[in-house]
């Protein structure tokens, strides 16, 4: 009598398993989200890691080098400021300032934006030509000059610097969530939707939104180290946050008038910029790469 075995075939990885092989497959893109993970974390610990109070006065310390340069002291690392404040410290709590308007910003943009881009492929005869006239003017103008424009009318403040941010990163939104619904739209689901009496709202934003969200959200890491940018030269010019609050366009700002006698004092919030525009670039390619599924290898 003979024994049939049946050898049973291996399990599909699942969807989740499948992205997150994919990016982590991608060396740049999990140092960049270390990197983005270790930056969030600082500025959420910053009044338990800072060393200093990042407002606090040190007379006789202005202008110190760092700690490894001849004249500076382990006292301040990083060295201290032109009022004699402690740069590790202010650099810390610039990472809550920074972080924060480019994480609102976006979010902000993402929302608005989506919603007209919805709306627009869903009316395009006037409501549609109407929005993607505006934007289309809105993107005629380079970001950063719009940004600089609207910061001057508004005034300077946070509040006004998250809104500025948000109206030049709007328009990316707006045509990506346009054209991706726009062929959604033509889709058999959303014809069975109609058919079964769904309304508008539900429609737009439960049956055709989640299908789009895959390029959104790769497009919102794009927009968030473009927003950290932006909010850097804004603060830079003098339009954003306001001395002596730490933000490292502001810090930065300051720095200029000593780049010749100090010029650790614009190095190190530059390098902040830098390092955390490149760290959500890097990430947002490694998302771009596990959420599409072409790119997807099952390994």
């Amino acid at each position: 009598m003979t024994v049939s075995e049946t050898i049973a075939a291996p399990k599909p990885p699942a969807q989740w398993q499948l992205f997150i092989g994919t990016f982590f497959r991608n060396k740049g893109a999990v140092l960049g989200l270390l990197v983005l993970a270790g930056m969030i974390v600082i500025a959420l610990a910053a009044p338990w890691l800072a060393p200093h109070d990042p407002f606090e006065l040190f007379s006789g310390q202005e202008q110190l080098p760092p700690a490894f340069l001849e004249g500076g002291t382990a006292m301040f690392p990083l060295g201290t400021d032109d009022a004699g404040r402690d740069t590790l410290s202010r650099l810390m709590y610039g990472a809550r300032y920074s972080l924060f308007i480019g994480l609102c910003a976006t979010f902000l943009a993402m929302i608005t934006g989506v919603s007209l881009g919805l709306s627009a492929a869903f009316w395009p005869k006037l409501w549609g030509k109407v929005v993607m006239l505006v934007n289309d003017v809105l993107m005629s103008y380079p970001g950063l000059l719009l940004a600089v424009i609207i910061a001057a009318i508004l005034g300077p403040s946070m509040t006004n610097t998250i809104i500025t941010i948000s109206l030049v990163c709007m328009p990316p939104f707006i045509r990506l969530t346009r054209a991706t619904a726009m062929v959604e739209l033509q889709r058999d689901y959303v014809t069975a939707s109609r058919i079964m009496g769904a309304g508008t709202l539900r429609l737009l934003f439960i049956t055709i939104l989640p299908n789009c969200m895959a390029p959104l959200i790769v497009q919102a890491t794009m927009i968030f180290s473009s927003a950290i940018l932006d909010a850097g030269a804004i603060g830079f010019l003098g339009f954003g946050v306001q001395p002596p609050d730490a933000e490292w366009g502001a810090m930065l700002g300051t720095a200029r008038q000593y780049i010749q006698s100090n010029v650790w004092l614009a190095i190190w919030p530059g390098l902040a910029i830098f390092l955390s525009a490149l760290s959500i670039n890097l990430a947002g390619d490694g998302l771009r790469d596990a959420l599409d599924p072409k790119l997807k290898q099952v390994s």
